[in-house]
């Protein structure tokens, strides 16, 4: 049940990773309350990965993928841990 609840959670943060990133090729600024809204959401996880890789590919920001990649992974995991048992 719990685990169940993270995994939603962990999809509807992808979504909103997918949602930001499609967002901030009309409003770069971040300046409608739905973007920053998102913002506040999705940079605590964004933030750190941005700071780990450096900076992106040819100004292409790469952290969303990666976010989105590394919440799937975490989420297949809790699944199969679920049917374990």
């Amino acid at each position: 049940m719990i685990i169940g609840i993270i995994i939603w959670i962990l999809n509807v943060l992808a979504i909103a990773i997918i949602i930001r990133s499609l967002l901030s090729w009309v409003d770069p600024m971040g300046r409608n309350p739905i973007s920053q809204i998102l913002i506040q959401v999705t940079e605590p996880v964004l933030g750190p990965i941005r700071r780990l890789m450096g900076g992106g590919v040819g100004g292409f920001d790469l952290s969303p993928i990666i976010a989105i990649l590394l919440i799937q992974v975490i989420a297949q995991v809790l699944s199969q841990s679920v049917r374990a048992y």
